[in-house]
């Protein structure tokens, strides 16, 4: 009986010791999870710290008739890059230049293997270039810059600092815009103004395309199919966490600029027209208030007429109220044909840019399913 007894205890005891913890971890080969706050946040530290350097960046360089200063920009731009410590691709987009810029780029993707060259069939425009860029690239972040060299590259690790500190946007504000005139420098700082008082989507002012998009905010933009694009408005309308870094731009090193005050304000136009219908509310309104001021003075032309029998000359008064209405009119009618010109881009379906060649980088990882 005794022994029964015993030999009972000792199996209840070594079910006991089956179903503890300690014996569960030694049968699979584990050792027990150490309750301590302090190995943990070194464990986590240490994770993040994997990850940050393993992410990727990709940086996208619109280029048209840019030959003579791409090696200097190149040199800059991979000191820079270096700095971070982190893998990285360099995307240049070939809109259509017409100079040695094409010959120089397929010469910087031979001689560096993370450089990676799009070639326009023609000349898109900035906008497609910067688009061509996003859909093209590879990376966990993005970064836009022109390579005109003034965006300093050097201001690169600054940005990928606060990426990595959680933001998902990096702006890079201009605050001073060096060898531009003071005209130019007045109307950009009106356009920002004009465009945030008639627009719903607010755009910060004085800033450019130079800034750093997360892999998320770029799968964003990609997601939006409109052929007329305003990037700066894009790119603002997205939203997600921005954080705003300020810089002083540089002069420009090598060549001429683009941009003329003809394409500048067509820029302006369509920039404002592809985010507010204010235009066409304005046109209703000034509408209005001419049929009320003619009206008001006919009444009181009648009132002189009948109650004061003062003859009054009317074909002066006539042809004025005729020049202003039919001003009026017409303004509002290229108000309208504006909005009407963008519907039949649309509606016609055509893609944005069409590439004529496409080489990836080199060390490039394949793409994942982020």
């Amino acid at each position: 009986m005794n022994s029964d007894m015993a030999r009972l205890g000792r199996r209840a005891n070594n079910k006991r010791n089956f179903a503890s913890p300690r014996y569960l971890y030694r049968r699979a080969g584990v050792r027990p999870v150490q309750s301590s706050m302090h190995e943990l946040g070194d464990a986590i530290g240490t994770s993040r710290a994997n990850s940050s350097s393993k992410r990727l960046l990709s940086v996208v360089a619109p280029v048209f008739n840019e030959g003579d200063g791409l090696l200097r920009f190149h040199s800059n731009l991979v000191a820079a890059l270096k700095v971070t410590g982190r893998d990285y691709e360099v995307i240049y987009v070939n809109d259509g230049s017409r100079d040695a810029t094409g010959t120089v780029l397929e010469s910087l993707r031979v001689l560096d293997r993370h450089v990676a060259v799009a070639h326009f069939s023609r000349n898109f425009g900035k906008e497609a270039a910067m688009t061509a860029g996003l859909h093209l690239a590879q990376g966990d972040a993005v970064i836009l810059i022109d390579a005109d060299l003034q965006d300093p590259p050097a201001l690169i690790p600054s940005m990928v600092k606060v990426w990595d500190e959680g933001a998902d946007v990096v702006i890079m504000r201009r605050r001073s815009r060096a060898g531009e005139t003071w005209f130019k420098t007045f109307t950009a700082y009106a356009f920002y103004r004009v465009f945030n008082w008639v627009s719903e989507t607010s755009m910060p002012a004085d800033v450019g395309d130079f800034r750093l998009l997360s892999r998320r905010v770029v799968e964003a933009i990609n997601q939006l199919p409109e052929r007329n694009r305003f990037m700066k408005g894009i790119f603002a309308w997205v939203g997600f966490d921005a954080v705003t870094i300020d810089y002083d731009r540089e002069v420009r090193q090598v060549g001429s600029t683009k941009w003329g005050m003809r394409k500048l304000w067509r820029f302006a136009v369509e920039g404002i027209v592809g985010f507010s219908a204010v235009p066409l509310k304005m046109a209703t309104y000034i509408g209005i208030g001419c049929a009320l001021a003619s009206l008001l003075y006919g009444v009181y032309f009648l009132t002189k007429t009948l109650f004061f029998s003062e003859a009054i000359e009317g074909f002066p008064v006539l042809i004025i109220t005729a020049l202003i209405l039919g001003g009026v009119q017409l303004t509002a009618i290229g108000i309208l044909g504006e909005y009407v010109g963008r519907l039949l881009v649309e509606s016609k379906g055509r893609p944005l840019y069409l590439l004529k060649d496409f080489h990836p980088a080199a060390s490039t990882r394949v793409p994942n399913s982020r």
